[in-house]
């Protein structure tokens, strides 16, 4: 029963990881006028050979813009990978359940005693698929 909640709960953080990733790529395609406008204004202020107050205000604003821009992208790409690491530790108490159960699936068969170089070999593909922790600006 409480391998069919937790398929459930998977499913559902699933759909949730699919909506933060197009949440994301809509936020960075909003964005990307706004570095356009940089690129364009870098491009004007390089031909006239001098920075005009003008262009030091107008750079001032879209670098703003810009900023906040990426502030909100990556709120969303952090809640995706909170996402992630949820959906993971799902799993591994599914897994954990299916083996105090007794229930194995065809893909993973029953652990027999490994080899040293075996388990490196896990402990590698273990740390490859590791958390990644992003901490914020001034965060340690």
């Amino acid at each position: 029963m409480a391998l069919v909640s937790a398929d459930s709960r998977i499913a559902e953080l699933l759909g949730e990881l699919h909506q933060l990733i197009k949440q994301t790529q809509e936020e960075r395609s909003r964005s990307e006028h706004n570095l356009l406008n940089i690129q364009k204004t870098h491009e004007r202020m390089q031909t006239e050979n001098k920075i005009s107050p003008y262009y030091r205000t107008k750079l001032r604003g879209l670098y703003t813009t810009a900023k906040a821009d990426a502030e909100a992208e990556c709120n969303i790409l952090r809640k995706a990978l909170d996402k992630i690491a949820e959906i993971k530790s799902l799993l591994e108490e599914r897994r954990i359940a299916a083996k105090i159960a007794g229930i194995y699936s065809e893909a993973e068969p029953p652990r027999k005693t490994m080899r040293r170089g075996v388990l490196m070999t896990l402990l590698q593909q273990c740390a490859m698929t590791l958390p990644l922790w992003i901490g914020k600006p001034g965060e340690k």
